[in-house]
């Protein structure tokens, strides 16, 4: 385990439920992403994270991610579209499967194009399982997934056990870019049957729905299109990451 995949866990353990900002190089140039990050150190986020679907290059994040890391102190974690979403100068990358593709790339082919690179630049790999549910959003169709429904608990939740099983360190719950965030009840049921942490992304704008996924079982909260949407991304963040604060001030389930 590494230095990063550390602090998570440790931050986890001591909070319950943390929050990530996501910034996506094609949606936020270099200089807005700093006062983004800048921002979401000050009200508490745990680490930034960096990548997108479509239109982002090396080049690209190289030049966003040294603007980062001069503006923050937060580590800046890749999450990455494809092989060319990856930077030398991350601190870490998650190093994903797409569990639900339909295509072998997503599952297993862009991990050994990337993995090569990865070793090579010396960056820490944190293995994730990824799930996309819901409407799934862009990345539902660049992946090739047929997402999950969130009526389909069962569905899901043997998706998360297999997750589990086959050696992923954390599953990350998608509900898509700009989508209808994922139902509280989905991440309580999931909660009940894995004991590796779990990530919520896709769709979460509102501090009461942050709040609910915390309560449900959350250990991580991403937040992305947020940040692109706002006049004053400080405040909105801190709304936040106040309510999921608040969500496990209240005794709400932690990773078993």
């Amino acid at each position: 385990m590494g230095k990063v995949e550390e602090y998570l866990r440790e931050e986890i353990e001591r909070e319950g439920c943390i929050h990530l900002t996501l910034i996506d190089p094609d949606k936020l140039n270099a200089e807005s992403a700093a006062r983004v990050a800048k921002a979401a150190e000050r009200v508490g986020s745990k680490a930034i994270m960096v990548g997108g679907s479509l239109g982002v290059t090396e080049g690209m994040l190289d030049s966003l991610i040294l603007n980062l890391k001069d503006a923050c102190s937060l580590p800046v974690i890749l999450f990455p579209g494809d092989v060319s979403n990856i930077s030398r100068y991350a601190d870490a990358i998650w190093f994903l499967s797409v569990l639900n593709s339909s295509s072998t790339y997503h599952l297993i082919g862009a991990q050994v194009k990337g993995g090569i690179i990865v070793r090579k630049y010396g960056l820490e790999a944190i293995p994730l399982a990824y799930l996309i549910l819901g409407e799934g959003g862009i990345v539902s169709y660049v992946s090739q997934t047929r997402p999950l429904p969130f009526e389909k608990a069962e569905l899901i939740k043997a998706y998360a056990i297999a997750a589990e099983l086959l050696g992923f360190r954390f599953l990350y719950l998608e509900g898509g870019s700009g989508s209808k965030p994922i139902p509280a009840n989905v991440v309580s049921e999931v909660r009940k049957c894995i004991n590796i942490p779990i990530i919520v992304g896709g769709g979460i704008k509102e501090a009461q729905i942050a709040g609910s996924l915390a309560s449900a079982g959350a250990n991580v909260i991403v937040t992305g299109n947020l940040v692109e949407e706002v006049r004053d991304v400080e405040k909105a963040l801190k709304v936040i990451i106040n309510a999921i604060k608040g969500a496990r001030s209240k005794g709400g389930p932690i990773s078993r």
